[in-house]
């Protein structure tokens, strides 16, 4: 399902306009990306956590030259679903 979809499925159940849908995702989407850029976890009760996971530095090989390369400490944003969520999945 794309966001396209996601779109008209809300606006046929909702009976609201497309544009103003569009706009409302496009502000979701937006609100999360900023939070986790902030490095501020987000909970929805019911659907999951959008999470910041730290990952520590390592070391790791360059197998075509033969080098080795570290690379930094960084974050990396994570979805973790709601039991219940995973539980209407299954």
């Amino acid at each position: 399902m794309t966001k396209a979809d996601v779109v008209n499925e809300i606006a046929k159940n909702t009976g609201i306009d497309k544009a103003t849908v569009l706009a409302t995702v496009e502000s979701f989407m937006e609100v999360i990306k900023g939070s986790l850029a902030k490095k501020e976890n987000v909970y929805l009760r019911g659907f999951g956590s959008f999470v910041v996971k730290e990952r520590a530095q390592k070391t790791a090989r360059n197998i075509s030259k033969n080098t080795t390369i570290i690379i930094p400490a960084h974050s990396i944003p994570s979805f973790k679903p709601a039991k219940t969520f995973v539980s209407n999945v299954k």
